[in-house]
């Protein structure tokens, strides 16, 4: 009796992980953690980021790429998965309402947690020239693909799955859970692969860990109710203006 009962706990736990490997972060956090409106003190935007102040001084923000967003709180009462504004309030909200109770604050940047010398095949998946920069100094190969942006050491996007499938690291940039990319990302990765999700826009939560090869997530938190990121945001800045006021965290 206890083996069958076991036997059944493993299938259906089974189908949960391969209900979720199916279902994409927003989809799954909406249906777990839902979106309140009531818990939102403002929305600001500017052409580069959003970010959503709760009520209990938590920020959250999420990057733009070029969709405009309506800052008007009442206009998220029925949230739209298909609309990509409110998937970019959505993330912000997400990353206000669980960065700062599943985070580990620290200053420890990408290259002091994760040795990638250790890696024979680096992809990166959004590209961050900083991070870049950090692979060329180290003398690091890295495959840099980006539908958005333009530049020579880009790799060409027609061998984005192939490369994907091959290698055994990947920088994932957390844009990729608002923009859609993310699930066709991750489980184009072979199963020995790791993957690290990068940036502010990052959702850092348990749930996130739980997809297909996620091994860390690199985020932030900001100090609570604080004007000048939201100023910054406001008045169209971008990540370098607002990196000084970042809380630094990691999710493993």
């Amino acid at each position: 009796m206890g083996f069958i009962i076991l036997t059944i706990c493993c299938q259906m736990g089974k189908l949960m992980n391969d209900y979720k490997q199916n279902k994409e972060p927003l989809e799954f956090l909406l249906s777990k953690y839902k979106f309140e409106t009531n818990k939102i003190e403002n929305i600001s935007t500017g052409l580069r980021y959003t970010a959503v102040l709760l009520k209990n001084g938590n920020i959250g923000v999420c990057a733009n790429l070029g969709h405009k967003i309506n800052p008007a709180i009442n206009n998220y009462s029925n949230i739209d998965l298909e609309n990509f504004s409110h998937r970019i309030v959505l993330n912000a909200y997400f990353n206000a309402l669980l960065n700062y109770s599943h985070s580990s604050n620290s200053d420890v940047d990408i290259f002091q947690a994760i040795d990638f010398k250790n890696y024979k095949k680096v992809v990166m998946l959004g590209f961050i020239k900083p991070v870049v920069n950090k692979f060329h100094e180290l003398n690091i190969p890295i495959s840099i693909f980006d539908f958005q942006k333009e530049d020579p050491v880009l790799t060409p996007i027609s061998v984005q799955k192939k490369l994907l499938k091959e290698a055994d690291a990947v920088i994932l940039t957390s844009t990729s859970i608002f923009n859609k990319s993310f699930l066709d990302s991750i489980n184009a990765t072979n199963n020995n692969c790791d993957i690290f999700m990068i940036g502010p826009s990052s959702i850092m939560t348990p749930e996130i860990l739980e997809y297909k090869n996620i091994k860390m997530i690199f985020g932030a938190t900001f100090d609570k109710s604080d004007d000048r990121v939201l100023k910054i945001i406001r008045e169209d800045g971008g990540t370098r203006k607002f990196l000084k006021f970042e809380n630094k965290g990691i999710l493993k």
